[in-house]
């Protein structure tokens, strides 16, 4: 997929407003429709799509979307569904119109005639819009002499905070190398709030960033959020938001938008250049989801420091953990590295130098200095400790993926110590690394 910025004319725009509203109302509808008969009677896809056609005859606002873009919503709600009933996902629900993504999809790139006009604008035709330029900031496939040999299938109009995108699914054909055959040396990663990555490497032990938000744009952030729960607390319950309401509420989503850009950039260029430099990264299993769990119990058991966890939740999902496991596991495939996780099991209070494990060992947040009297490795940065045990751990889980090498006694020689003996147990399969063979990538 390739997201570039669509800039279309205000009369341009206001026709993709409509037509993404009727989109969202489209997949409403087919939600009513499709719940009303469930479970006794499933309706057929033939079925939907009759419905769909007759109303298109009927209903002015549901003709002025394309029928292609009528059928994907169909294709898509009917996927939804299949994906919740395997368990991959949620079951599909009510779009609101305040909250949902207004998005448009196009699935015939044949009849977008997409064009290059010069080194920075394209053009494409869309229905029942006409020719929309775009930034043309990165290449798509089958344009050109410099392009990618490939094609362009369709697209998705997606409209963000500032604007709205093209998002081009593109198919081309491209071999990854053989895993592990990335000649760059193993690295251990830690994921934190203090310190957002902290590595093995001896050269770059920190891998940091500034604030998404400027002090002022917090400050700024910080005055809307309070002036929109004073208008909020003087509308009446039951009514609509006013129209200073949600001028505040677009004043909000445009930082928040600025902040989610400015993450997600860091999160590409820094995963880019791991994958780039090392060979192996191992990284802990960490189950994000559970450790972002809301604080507050129930009036039975009420909950302990519940403002402290949720700051500490909140700074764990504006850290992206997820996503920055998610982006640097398919960069690295795409250069013949491997990403092995790792448990995360005493990682933070194990000596890099000799393997002792006490709670003791970690002295504060930032200090890590071993106990054992035959040891004395420290003080150090506890980061960087659990990062050498991390790289450790995924070395042993990866030359041995039967899961044979014990992970409470593994050094990491950041010292020039000699590591104990490791003792064998039985195998356990969640040590087996995250092998992917080579495969043929579409996009």
């Amino acid at each position: 997929m390739v997201k570039l910025r669509l800039y279309p004319t205000p009369e341009q725009e206001l026709v993709l407003v409509g037509q993404g509203h009727a989109a969202r109302t489209l997949w409403n509808l087919l939600h009513e429709w499709y719940t009303f008969h469930a479970p006794q009677r499933w309706p057929s896809i033939a079925e939907a799509d009759e419905a769909i056609r007759q109303a298109r005859r009927e209903i002015d606002w549901l003709s002025a979307l394309p029928a292609q873009t009528c059928q994907q919503v169909l294709k898509l709600y009917v996927q939804a569904w299949q994906a919740a009933r395997r368990g991959a996902r949620r079951r599909p629900h009510f779009h609101s119109r305040a909250r949902t993504r207004l998005s448009i999809d196009v699935p015939q790139a044949g009849a977008m005639k997409i064009a290059r006009l010069n080194r920075r604008w394209g053009e494409a035709s869309l229905p029942l819009v006409g020719r929309v330029r775009f930034r043309y900031s990165r290449e798509l496939p089958g344009l050109g002499d410099q392009a990618p040999a490939g094609r362009v299938t369709g697209a998705r109009l997606v409209r963000e905070t500032e604007g709205w995108y093209a998002a081009f699914r593109c198919a081309f054909q491209r071999e990854n190398p053989a895993p592990g055959s990335h000649p760059g040396p193993a690295v251990g990663l830690d994921r934190g709030v203090a310190v957002p990555l902290a590595t093995s490497d001896p050269g770059r032990p920190f891998v940091s960033h500034g604030p998404w938000l400027h002090p002022k744009e917090r400050e700024r952030l910080r005055r809307l959020e309070r002036k929109a729960a004073r208008q909020r607390r003087s509308a009446q319950r039951g009514q609509p938001a006013s129209s200073r309401l949600q001028r505040t509420y677009a004043h909000i989503v445009e930082l928040r938008g600025r902040e989610k850009r400015r993450r997600a950039d860091w999160h590409h260029k820094v995963t880019t250049e791991l994958a780039a430099r090392y060979g192996l990264v191992g990284v802990e299993q960490l189950n994000v989801r559970a450790m972002t769990a809301s604080p507050r119990g129930s009036a039975d058991r009420p909950s302990r420091r519940v403002a402290q966890k949720t700051g500490l939740n909140r700074a764990i999902l504006g850290e992206g953990w997820s996503r920055v496991l998610a982006l640097l596991d398919y960069k690295a495939v795409e250069r013949g590295g491997v990403v092995v996780p790792v448990p995360a099991r005493n990682t933070s209070l194990r000596c890099s130098a000799c393997g002792h494990v006490d709670a003791k060992n970690r002295k504060s947040q930032a200090v890590f200095e071993c106990t054992n009297p035959e040891c004395g490795y420290g003080p150090v940065n506890a980061d960087v400790n659990s990062a050498y045990n991390i790289k450790t751990d995924a070395i042993h889980t990866y030359e041995w993926p039967r899961g044979l090498a014990c992970l409470t006694a593994l050094g990491s020689r950041v010292d020039g110590r000699s590591v104990p003996a490791w003792r064998r147990r039985r195998p356990r399969r969640w040590l087996q690394p995250n092998r992917q063979p080579n495969r043929v990538v579409t996009a």
